[in-house]
């Protein structure tokens, strides 16, 4: 596993953080739930890709299919 990954998801965490504090503090509530939740569906995205490729290489491996 690359360290890479783990440092993209802080910065994506971090950033969503900080905007979603900011509407929040300028009563933006709804937007900030919005922006949360992207902010969660990219990260699941990544982590479903990472999941893949694992499942493609444990195929690999062990010659499955």
């Amino acid at each position: 596993m690359n360290v890479d990954i783990i440092f993209k998801i802080a910065a994506i965490g971090i950033l969503i953080t900080v905007i979603t504090q900011v509407l929040k503090k300028s009563d933006r509530d709804d937007i900030a739930t919005l922006v949360a939740l992207a902010g969660l569906v990219i990260v699941l995205t990544l982590v479903i890709n990472m999941i893949s490729d694992l499942f493609t290489n444990i195929k690999n491996i062990f010659n499955l299919y």
